[in-house]
């Protein structure tokens, strides 16, 4: 783990009164597996936005990001690669279910030198409803 990741869980663990960096990461390990454990989202058809922010110039990257927005191509509706500052952001739309959304976002994560991954989802059996009310 790089020492600079060490300080910033040391300096969080710290601040707010964790026993050590274990029981912060153990924290954020458990965060992790159940992030996508949704029973109100499963089996609904579902529209992601998912942004990934990594440096510009680091085309291994790129590379892999491409790589993996061609293997998931059948659950993206677009997809736009911009830059700000010096980053690279890639911003996907998907179409697909709880699991295959949680798969697309998970192997963007584990690329290595990603900044960051964020995302958002809708249910789309939601949009109609809000309409009505």
């Amino acid at each position: 783990m790089p020492a600079d990741l060490i300080e910033r869980l040391d300096a969080h663990a710290a601040e707010h009164d964790y026993t050590g960096r274990s029981e912060v990461v153990r924290e954020g390990a458990r965060t992790l597996l159940t992030e996508f454990d949704d029973d109100r989202l499963a089996g609904d058809p579902l529209a992601a936005v998912v942004s990934v922010f990594y440096d510009f110039g680091t085309q291994h990257v790129e590379r892999r990001v491409t790589e993996l927005r061609h293997e998931h191509d059948a659950h993206i509706a677009s997809n736009d690669h911009s830059h700000v500052e010096d980053y690279c952001v890639d911003c996907f739309v998907l179409e697909a279910d709880l699991d295959a959304i949680s798969t697309f976002v998970g192997k963007l994560r584990a690329v290595e030198d990603v900044e960051t991954v964020d995302y958002s989802l809708v249910s789309l059996d939601s949009i109609g409803h809000l309409q009505d009310a």
